[in-house]
């Protein structure tokens, strides 16, 4: 196709739409036509499969940057009445398990991507209500059908966040298989708080470093802007001492990453990021076009994204 001919087709394309020779929106580095658009072999890719739900960004929280944490997931429909518990991680990265009680697992960190985290999860969390003990898994892309949304009672998490993997065995008794499940899990859980007084937003500490790792469900490019006024006033420190290193971006979402003081711990956040909220809340209520400075700013910001999941 020539270069005019490429000019016009561009031109026509719905506003969004990714075109064949840009990166896919998924991150795998491929192009788009020879990825998700590939024709008759592509997967339908979300980019923000959690949207609308209550607790969109603690799922992505917990799917991402939240080695060990449980919260029990409601039903509605015919299903109200099982009893689910929604996991970070099961053992071997495994999607469900089916208890020997009949409580349904469902795992978040899973080694399959068939392109909507949300309708994999549904069909996942379908199959399992429908079988017997044991482990249950997707081998191939499930057919269409709910995603979590449509299962799952619009209401926000009751999420625990623990310090190690012993919800893989509380409620079984103690064995040796058990303890070597339990060894080999040894070290993944890094040390882990959720603060109570905002959303999403998880302290870490990682080796003599501490972090706070938020995140915000405010559109990317708003998000970036309102970060911009606030660094050039000097205003993103969370408390004294901390600052933006950089952002993860986790299925359609931004999670700003502050490297803390050393012996923050994570009350000592709960105020200062309430207040924080705030001052954000003002930053991106805030439509005036940015300085040169606040632009550089941005700039600076954008190039410290690390892409998790696009």
């Amino acid at each position: 196709m020539g270069k005019k001919s490429r000019t016009k087709k561009e031109a026509t394309r719905t506003p969004g739409e990714v075109g064949p020779r840009q990166p896919c929106p998924c991150g795998s580095g491929k192009r788009y036509k020879a990825c998700h658009g590939a024709p008759g072999g592509a997967q339908i890719y979300v980019k923000r499969p959690f949207e609308g739900m209550a607790s969109e960004c603690d799922i992505i929280a917990l799917r991402e940057l939240v080695p060990a944490a449980t919260a029990p997931l409601p039903l509605t429909g015919e299903y109200a009445d099982r009893d689910v518990r929604l996991c970070s991680l099961l053992p071997g990265a495994v999607p469900a398990m089916v208890r020997e009680s009949g409580q349904v697992w469902l795992g978040l960190q899973v080694q399959h991507d068939f392109g909507d985290a949300s309708r994999d999860l549904g069909a996942v969390l379908l199959k399992a209500l429908d079988s017997e003990e044991g482990v249950v898994g997707l081998t191939d892309a499930p057919e269409p059908g709910p995603r979590l949304q449509d299962l799952v009672a619009d209401e926000p998490l009751e999420i625990t966040v623990h310090s190690g993997f012993e919800y893989w065995v509380d409620d079984v008794e103690d064995s040796p298989e058990v303890q070597e499940a339990l060894s080999q899990a040894e070290g993944a859980a890094t040390p882990t708080d959720r603060l109570t007084s905002v959303s999403a937003a998880y302290w870490t500490q990682m080796g003599d470093r501490e972090y706070l790792r938020w995140v915000m469900p405010e559109p990317e490019d708003e998000l970036l802007d309102a970060f911009a006024r606030l660094h050039e006033r000097g205003a993103t420190p969370v408390v004294p001492g901390a600052r933006v290193i950089g952002m993860f971006r986790a299925h359609g979402l931004l999670a700003p990453v502050w490297d803390l003081p050393v012996g923050t711990g994570a009350e000592a956040l709960e105020e200062p990021a309430a207040a924080f909220v705030e001052t954000l809340r003002e930053a991106l209520a805030d439509t005036t076009p940015l300085t040169t400075e606040q632009r550089a700013a941005r700039s600076g910001l954008a190039n410290r994204q690390v892409t998790i999941r696009q």
